[in-house]
């Protein structure tokens, strides 16, 4: 399991490498192109946060953390969805895919 960490002082979202990967494209590619969006997750688990909800921006900083020193490949049929996604309502929705790790 991966982490997301964005702006220092929030908990890192934890986050299975494979999603990892395909976010890590898709936040590339709307900083990159200097369009903030909103992403939202529900932790897996319930844990003591319901839905939560992050704006993302260029100007944050932002890591991603993974497991593995070896990539997954990825799905362009999910890379798509998930880009599509975003850019028809501004937001980035990981239902069930992430959940908040302790520090």
């Amino acid at each position: 399991m991966g982490r997301l960490k964005y702006d220092h002082t929030a908990e890192a979202i934890g986050i299975e490498d494979e999603t990892l990967a395909h976010l890590k494209v898709v936040v590339a590619t709307k900083l990159r192109r200097q369009e903030s969006f909103m992403m939202t997750w529900l932790p897996i688990g319930g844990g003591p946060n319901g839905r939560m909800s992050a704006w993302i921006h260029p100007a944050v900083p932002l890591v991603f953390m993974f497991d593995s020193a070896e990539l997954p490949s990825i799905n362009s049929k999910r890379l798509e969805d998930m880009m599509h996604a975003t850019n028809a309502t501004g937001e980035l929705v990981l239902e069930n895919l992430v959940r908040v790790e302790e520090e």
